[in-house]
């Protein structure tokens, strides 16, 4: 599965594997963002977990989702984490 499948409207909770897709996406973002250096991938992933987690809690996700955002609503959250 890939994201352009990911994203389209819905009005449920996202699956286990589409929860998973996000939190890597979000993890490779905040890797992008230290330059890729090593030793912080487990941080990473922890953070985005996270952070998708509370997106998913407050419906920001099913929002995104359904409007297409979710790329720019994860790089939102993350910026909100630091």
């Amino acid at each position: 599965m890939t994201m352009n499948q990911i994203v389209h409207p819905m009005s449920e909770a996202p699956s286990t594997h589409e929860r998973h897709e996000m939190i890597a996406l979000a993890a490779y973002y905040l890797a992008e963002r230290r330059g890729f250096a090593p030793g912080g991938a487990q941080s990473d992933w922890l953070i985005a977990e996270a952070a998708v987690d509370a997106l998913i809690a407050s419906g920001a996700a099913r929002t995104a989702r359904a409007s297409g955002t979710l790329r720019e609503g994860l790089r939102n959250a993350l910026k909100l984490s630091d």
